[in-house]
C-alpha cells in the first residue's frame, strides 16, 4: 500500500518557481517556503501491468474515473498534453517511459480524502504517487528528492507552471522549511515546539491555478512597471523577512505569533500579488476571513497554496476552538473544512 499526503503551504506561495529564477538572474531574491503536510491524501495499490492504467474514486461517490493508455512515451505524452483528468498522471507516467526500459502500471487509488483543485497539491500528490509506484514496482532505486524530481518534470510535461515546493509531499507527514535558490533546493525539517490546530476551509468555489501561474510568471523575471515590481518585492524580500519570523514561531511554539504573520502575509499579497491577475481578487476566499468568527476563534488566517478562491487556511486557538470553526463556517457559509495538526497533540 501506498500513502501521499497532501501539502499546506503554511506561508511563501508562489516563491518556489520564482525563486528558481535565479538559476539565470541572479539579482532576484532566493524564494523561502514553510510547508506542513496534512492528514489527508492518496491511498493506492500498484503493480506491473501490460499498459498504463489509474483509478480512482470520484468526488462525492458514484463509482470511479479510470484510464488506460498504451504504456509508450508517445501516447502517454499524448495524454499528458490532453489537459484530461490524468494528465498529470500521464506526464509522470511519460517521463518514467522515456528515461527507464519498463513496461506498464496498475495504480488503483482505493482512498481520495484529499480534495482537488483546493491548493492542498492534489496534482503534486498524484504525480508523487505515480513515481513512487514506478519505483516500488519497477525497482527505479529512487530515493524521496528523485521521486520529486520526476513528479516535477511530469506536471511541468502536462502544462503545469509550477515550482519544485508542492512536490515536497514525498517527504510523508512532517514539517518543513524550504529555501529555492536557483537549481538548488534545500528541505530543512522543523521540530514544532508546540501543536497548531490549522483548519483548512474548502471555499466551495472555482479557481483557474493556471491562469494565477500564467500572470504572476509574467511579473517575472525583470518585467518593467511597478505592479510586476511589487510582485518580485512580496515574494522575495518580503517573504524572506517574513518566514524567518514565522520559522522561529513554529520552533518555538509560538501558536498568536504565527497567527499575526498569517495575517500580515495576506495582506502583502493582496497590496502587492494580487493585483497582476484577476483570479487573485477571490470574493468567498475574503468573505471567510472577515468572518466575525475567525477573529474569535483564531490567531490568524490567509489563502492557501496559489491563492484565489480555493481554499482557506485559519489558524484556531485550540482544538475544541478549531471545531466550533468549522461549525459556524459550514451554518454561516455553506463551506467545508479539514482539519491539519501539527506539533505534539
Amino acid at each position: 500500500m501506498l500513502f501521499v499526503p497532501g501539502r499546506l503551504c503554511i506561508a511563501g506561495e508562489h516563491s518556489d518557481w520564482a525563486g528558481e529564477m535565479r538559476a539565470t538572474h541572479p539579482t532576484l531574491a532566493p524564494g523561502h517556503c514553510l510547508v506542513t503536510m496534512t492528514e489527508q491524501g492518496l491511498v493506492a495499490e500498484a503493480a506491473r501491468g501490460d499498459a498504463f492504467a489509474v483509478s480512482t474514486p470520484r468526488a462525492g461517490g458514484g463509482g470511479l474515473l479510470h484510464q488506460r493508455l498504451p504504456c509508450t512515451p508517445a501516447a502517454l505524452d499524448a495524454a499528458a498534453h490532453a489537459d484530461g483528468f490524468f494528465s498529470y498522471a500521464a506526464g509522470v507516467a511519460a517521463e518514467v517511459t522515456s528515461r527507464w526500459d519498463v513496461g506498464g502500471l496498475a495504480l488503483r487509488i482505493t482512498e481520495a480524502s484529499l480534495p482537488i483543485g483546493k491548493g492542498l497539491s492534489s496534482s503534486a500528490a498524484v504525480c508523487v504517487l505515480v513515481a513512487r509506484a514506478y519505483d516500488r514496482c519497477w525497482g527505479l532505486g529512487l530515493d524521496v528528492r528523485a521521486e520529486m524530481d520526476l513528479a516535477y518534470a511530469g506536471e511541468r510535461r502536462a502544462g503545469s507552471a509550477c515550482g519544485r515546493m508542492d512536490q515536497v509531499c514525498a517527504y510523508g507527514r512532517r514539517t518543513v522549511f524550504l529555501t529555492f535558490d536557483g537549481l538548488r533546493l534545500e528541505v530543512e525539517p522543523i521540530a514544532p515546539g508546540g501543536t497548531f490546530h490549522f483548519l483548512v476551509v474548502d471555499l466551495r468555489a472555482t479557481k483557474d491555478t493556471r491562469r494565477i501561474l500564467t500572470d504572476l510568471n509574467a511579473c517575472f523575471p525583470d518585467t518593467a512597471g511597478p505592479l510586476a515590481a511589487g510582485v518580485r518585492d512580496a515574494l522575495g524580500p518580503r517573504n524572506a523577512a517574513l518566514l524567518a519570523r514565522a520559522r522561529t514561531a513554529i520552533a518555538t511554539g509560538d501558536a498568536p505569533a504565527l497567527g499575526a504573520l498569517l495575517v500580515e502575509a495576506q495582506a502583502t499579497f493582496d497590496a502587492l500579488v494580487a493585483p497582476a491577475c484577476p483570479e487573485l481578487t477571490a470574493p468567498r476566499l475574503h468573505r471567510v476571513l472577515a468572518h466575525e468568527a475567525v477573529a474569535e476563534l483564531a490567531w490568524g488566517a490567509k489563502g492557501v497554496g496559489s491563492q484565489g478562491d480555493g481554499s482557506a487556511q485559519l489558524l484556531a486557538r485550540g482544538a475544541g476552538e478549531r471545531d466550533a470553526l468549522a461549525r459556524r463556517l459550514a451554518q454561516d457559509l455553506g463551506v467545508r473544512s479539514l482539519p491539519v495538526t501539527i506539533g505534539r497533540d
